[in-house]
């Protein structure tokens, strides 16, 4: 009895573990999880991140260099040996020597470089965070167009499986009409090659699909194996998407793109730099404090006090003030400060270089989205003037007015055609978002 109610629950959890296993199989990811899962684990966010607590543990740092240096030592040492106590008198003498101290610094004035140093590396933090932020966002762009060129592929491929149906359907029925005498024996080795070609578009196409699910999987950095996306509903474009005017999107990029802040960032961070090479001309001030005392012993002296007594006896403080004053540092201030501002004015020129990077940028993604509109509003009419073309062209084919060669020219026109208007349109979506990217809205909905 006990066997069989193990033999019970072996086959149960056997059933369960199956049931999980086909349910992580059949999981599809969705475009958010994609984007997110990816901004979870990429590299370089993950390198990113170590970065920003790098910084953190830079701004601890500089503020300790506000708080003033305590350290403390003690010694022993020990002679052996021959002395020699008068002039050609030498005794055999052990010496013992004690000593203990602790003491304090703390800088004073240093020309505000601790001052600039802490603000420096809030500094650090805050740029690296913004260009964090870029990374995210370029990790997200990209996520999208890998996931749309794996619809546009599903897409291709189900134009060409259904090109495939219809090439078997009109297989059939040009053996119908060769069997009836209608039409020649030859029209069905044509019908058998066009079968044959749309095979072969059948395979490039679920290759292509194959390929950019694998892109898709590596740049989530996940297994290729069972990895499958949710087909969402991807509307035909209308002119609702597009933009009026690229002037707006180039205002909102230039006030609030990651890589602007960064630049601007960047030069505060060179001006406080030439500041800092500035306090080489500045004087050096600081305090110290020490306190200490230490014990001697021989062999040659029995009333030497005890080793407590004269710790207690020979302590001692004290005090320090030191001022250094920069005279001559062999042009070494002078040329810091000079390539400080330098680079400061190399950090503004790589700003005004971002900007017109970026306006450059927003220009070209308009003006690639309107032709990509207009792409896709031809692609469509051409579409129609091919499906009406090809029917017209099976009417005449199945009353003999049309050969099989001619049909098969029509056929391709009309293959090319939609895929066009499939390539068109999105080509035009991933245009519209590169857009949206700019304007700081979401992409991944």
């Amino acid at each position: 009895m006990k066997t069989k109610t193990n033999m019970k629950q072996i086959t149960y959890l056997f059933l369960l573990l199956i049931g999980f296993s086909a349910t992580a199989q059949e999981k599809k990811w969705t475009l958010q999880e994609c984007v997110t899962h990816a901004l979870e684990n990429n590299i370089s966010v993950l390198q990113g991140q170590n970065t920003l607590l790098s910084n953190e543990q830079d701004i601890i740092a500089s503020k300790g260099q506000f708080l003033p240096t305590v350290s403390g030592s003690a010694g022993h040492s020990l002679s052996l040996g021959n002395t020699e106590i008068f002039p050609g008198q030498f005794v055999d003498r052990t010496s013992n020597s004690t000593s203990f101290s602790v003491s304090a610094n703390q800088t004073v004035f240093n020309g505000f470089r601790l001052t600039n140093l802490y603000k420096q590396s809030q500094l650090s933090l805050e740029t690296n965070r913004l260009e964090l932020n870029r990374i995210k966002d370029d990790i997200s762009l990209n996520v999208v167009n890998a996931y749309l060129n794996v619809l546009f592929n599903i897409e291709n491929l189900e134009i060409a499986e259904a090109q495939y149906g219809f090439t078997e359907k009109q297989l059939k029925q040009v053996q119908d009409l060769v069997d009836a005498g209608v039409q020649p024996q030859a029209n069905i080795y044509d019908a058998q090659a066009t079968l044959s070609r749309d095979l072969q578009s059948v395979t490039v196409a679920q290759n292509n699909y194959d390929i950019s699910l694998l892109t898709l999987s590596q740049l989530l950095q996940v297994p290729y194996k069972g990895f499958d996306v949710q087909v969402i509903e991807v509307n035909d474009p209308s002119a609702e998407l597009m933009y009026d005017d690229a002037t707006p999107i180039v205002a909102y990029a230039l006030a609030n793109r990651y890589e602007v802040k960064v630049a601007e960032k960047n030069i505060e961070n060179a001006e406080l730099s030439t500041d800092i090479s500035k306090s080489g001309f500045l004087p050096f001030i600081s305090l110290g404090y020490g306190f200490g005392s230490n014990v001697f012993y021989t062999n040659l002296i029995q009333t030497e006090n005890t080793f407590f007594n004269q710790l207690n006896d020979q302590k001692a403080h004290s005090f320090r003030l030191n001022i250094s004053i920069p005279i001559f540092s062999q042009f070494q201030n002078k040329t810091n400060v000079a390539k400080a501002k330098i680079q400061e004015e190399n950090a503004k020129l790589s700003l005004v270089q971002t900007k017109l990077s970026l306006e450059a940028n927003v220009q070209r993604a308009f003006t690639d989205a309107k032709a990509a509109f207009r792409s896709y509003e031809a692609a469509k009419v051409s579409l129609e003037a091919q499906n009406i073309a090809f029917q017209n062209a099976q009417e005449r084919y199945n009353i003999g007015a049309m050969n099989a060669f001619d049909i098969e020219q029509t056929r391709l026109r009309l293959v090319n055609a939609e895929a066009s208007l499939v390539n068109a349109k999105y080509d035009f979506i991933f245009k519209t978002k590169v857009l949206d990217f700019y304007l700081g809205k979401p992409i991944s909905e």
